[in-house]
């Protein structure tokens, strides 16, 4: 008799737990190798605009989901390597999209291409997109700021409608930088001279976050070649720092069993309430690039502001 019960017992614990299993996004969320990925809502679809691995293509991945376990590819007309080379262009390729949905209601995308900034604008998530300057140059180039590595761009809006943009990593995986700059209402114009608000472990991937009245400044650190690539954040009380690290600093790292290996450059949203982090992680193999994957967990705060450890074990589905 308690044999049976046991039996049971242990498969209703199975039952249960491939139920869960089945109501959950696993991570990675989808096939493919991209990596920097941005996210936007537009008539309850979902569009990742995302670095096409290894280390970039001519264009950008774009990913249509409405349940983040289905995905239709896309492509758009811009930015493009050719379309977005300048005579101060590197030749890095098309890297590290930022869009977000402007009060106009039009999409605007800050992307790196050639180790420049370049702003785009499109009435669609598909577009067409085009420049933001009417003489088709970047808004940052190469050679605009010494010893900045002019990629990684991130836009912000403010609860109260003002714009902020920022950027920068460093060479050689030394001397990360970030930039900050407000953006007049055109969305490209400079109000004000751009700043440096570099953080003592900042190196690349800006991504600001705003929560009550604290601005978190998030970032990747290491080097996005290895297990050494990290998410951490900063706390500021204005969109342009000065921001101030803590012990709580470090909030997604390689997991001590290695099935999670360099996790970084994220972007954030949010869903019904909950706020999401989504991000790439390494996907491990001997060839002598690098190839990520996408992933996405629940982003959360403790009772004292500090955003807690992400977990890294996907989340439930939303429908």
């Amino acid at each position: 008799m308690m044999k049976r019960v046991s039996f049971f017992f242990t498969f209703m614990l199975l039952g249960v737990a491939a139920l869960a299993q089945k109501q959950m996004i696993p991570n990675p969320i989808t096939g493919g190798y991209f990596a920097d990925p941005t996210i936007v809502k537009d008539k309850g679809h979902y569009f990742i605009y995302a670095t096409i691995d290894p280390w970039g293509a001519k264009e950008l991945a774009v990913l249509e989901t409405t349940d983040f376990t289905k995905f239709t590819r896309h492509h758009i007309n811009w930015p493009t390597k050719e379309a977005c080379t300048s005579p101060t262009s590197l030749d890095e390729m098309v890297w590290a999209p930022s869009v977000v949905k402007g009060k106009d209601n039009k999409f605007y995308m800050y992307v790196a291409v050639g180790g420049e900034i370049w702003g785009g604008v499109g009435n669609t998530p598909f577009g067409p997109w085009k420049n933001l300057k009417k003489d088709n140059t970047p808004m940052v180039k190469s050679t605009d700021y010494p010893n900045v590595h002019n990629i990684d761009p991130d836009c912000f809006i403010d609860s109260d409608g003002s714009i902020y943009l920022y950027w920068g990593s460093g060479y050689k995986w030394i001397n990360g930088h970030c930039m900050a700059v407000k953006l007049k209402d055109d969305m490209v114009s400079f109000d004000g001279a751009p700043k440096d608000i570099t953080t003592p472990h900042f190196f690349e991937g800006a991504h600001l976050v705003k929560r009550n009245k604290t601005y978190y400044l998030m970032f990747s650190e290491g080097k996005a070649i290895d297990a050494s690539y990290q998410v951490g954040y900063a706390k500021g009380n204005s969109p342009l720092g000065p921001f101030q690290e803590d012990e709580h600093r470090v909030i997604l790292s390689t997991s001590a069993d290695s099935t999670v290996i360099g996790p970084g450059h994220h972007t954030t949203f949010i869903e019904k309430g909950q706020r999401y982090i989504l991000y790439h992680r390494i996907f491990p193999q001997k060839e002598s690039f690098v190839l990520r994957q996408l992933c996405l967990d629940s982003l959360n705060f403790d009772s004292n502001g500090n955003i807690k450890k992400v977990s890294t074990k996907g989340v439930q589905k939303f429908n």
